[in-house]
């Protein structure tokens, strides 16, 4: 998964996969105004790293963003795959550059409520605590040579996210081409050409924001590849299309009945700290039924519910999905408003140019099949200036969604809906 942030000095985006920050003008150097309130962010944070209950509580928060991030995105006729922590990642050092109403209004979006929140970094630093699956996150920032930064946002994006900062000259195509570069490095070449989602050259970039996500899990329990079928799988219309359903038969797996859908769990690794869940709608619902049902504390509470179950046969659609979207208009109406306008942004802590977020871009790619799951994205953003039976079938032959989940902070790294596996 790949998160960029841009920041230019016309317009900003944010991507998921790419933030661009763009700025209208280039501020005047000359001094002599009051210094700008320090970002909610910086102030009074502990020096010390979260501890795992803190990364639990940043990884609630990453969920019930990343639930309705998708509720906005999708739903449920077609297919969509999210990162909720790479979203989350970018608007988070984002966050730590705002302040006034703009940094209330992203706070109340991600769902923190105290500036120890906004350390999202140290649950990053837990996630990738394992040596069961391949993951990794990045961040990255380009800083535009014309426009002045903070200091102290600098280095706090720096020391929290581990974020690597260079100044270059973002009108120019040699930075473009290092920004793809970079993502292209950290998704191992799954997602590309971010820099022109962002707009890139563009002589009005003043900063340019990288989160990079990159899972590579195999399955605890493989699937056979010499039984993987072609089988019909039915549309929400009606139509049914030939996919491959992988099968397993005479499995221990996590399993749970809900009320209009049923949960399976599939372990990564040796002790299954990471998973994919999938869920089923029943035969009578559908996936935007579930959909539209499905929040954070509902996926908690049905993760929780679990238990061992012989799974005398399951069933799964090998697939390969890439997706990719602007955010804009989801984040608005969630209530990133506030940042993207460029009369009320109030970026003075990142920067003395008067920024604003102006676009906002998500890119993804995630492929199933018989040993395991490979999956990525990518954000960015820019500112701107101005109770089941002994034994149970799992037959995934109709529109479902899935989460990837660590099962030590709770925290969703991937959340899709699958309408078509075909793509």
């Amino acid at each position: 998964m790949v998160g960029l942030l841009s920041v230019s000095r016309i317009a900003a985006t944010l991507l998921v996969g790419s933030l661009l920050v763009a700025g209208c003008a280039a501020p005047d150097d000359g001094g002599g105004g009051p210094e700008p309130e320090p970002s909610p962010a910086l102030v009074g944070l502990e020096t010390e790293l979260a501890g795992e209950a803190d990364a639990r509580a940043v990884g609630d928060s990453v969920n019930e963003f990343g639930f309705e991030l998708l509720g906005e995105v999708t739903a449920g006729d077609e297919n969509a795959v999210t990162s909720p922590v790479s979203v989350a990642t970018l608007l988070a050092m984002v966050l730590a550059g705002a302040g006034g109403d703009t940094a209330t209004a992203m706070a109340e979006v991600l769902h923190l409520d105290d500036s120890r929140d906004v350390r999202a970094g140290a649950l990053l630093d837990t996630l990738t605590d394992t040596d069961q699956v391949e993951l990794s996150v990045a961040n990255a920032i380009w800083g535009d040579d014309q426009v002045p930064f903070e200091p102290d946002y600098v280095s706090f994006v720096r020391d929290t996210f581990g974020a690597t900062h260079e100044t270059a000259d973002l009108a120019t195509p040699a930075t473009a081409e290092a920004v793809d570069a970079w993502v292209r490095e950290q998704t191992e070449d799954r997602i590309d050409g971010i820099a022109a989602d962002l707009g890139m050259p563009d002589p009005d970039l003043a900063m340019v924001l990288l989160n990079a996500v990159y899972f590579l899990g195999q399955w605890t329990t493989e699937f056979d590849p010499a039984d993987t079928l072609e089988q019909p799988f039915t549309l929400a219309s009606g139509e049914q299309v030939p996919v491959p359903l992988m099968q397993l038969r005479e499995q221990e797996l996590a399993y749970a009945e809900r009320d209009g859908y049923r949960m399976l769990r599939l372990p990564y690794g040796q002790d299954g700290r990471y998973g994919m869940e999938v869920l089923l709608p029943d035969p009578e619902a559908d996936l935007a039924g579930l959909l539209a049902e499905l929040d954070a504390a509902e996926w908690r509470s049905a993760v929780d519910s679990l238990t061992e179950q012989t799974v005398d046969n399951l069933a799964l659609p090998r697939f390969t999905l890439e997706w990719g979207e602007p955010l804009n208009e989801p984040l608005d109406r969630l209530g990133l408003g506030p940042a993207m306008d460029p009369g009320a942004a109030d970026f003075a802590p990142m920067s003395p140019a008067d920024l604003f977020l102006d676009v906002v871009v998500h890119k993804t790619f995630i492929a199933v099949d018989e040993a395991g799951t490979e999956a990525a994205a990518v954000t960015g953003g820019g500112m701107g200036v101005t109770s089941a039976q002994p034994q149970t079938t799992f037959r995934v032959d109709r529109p479902f969604a899935f989460t990837i989940s660590d099962s030590q902070t709770g925290t969703v790294l991937f959340l899709g809906a699958v309408a078509d596996p075909r793509g």
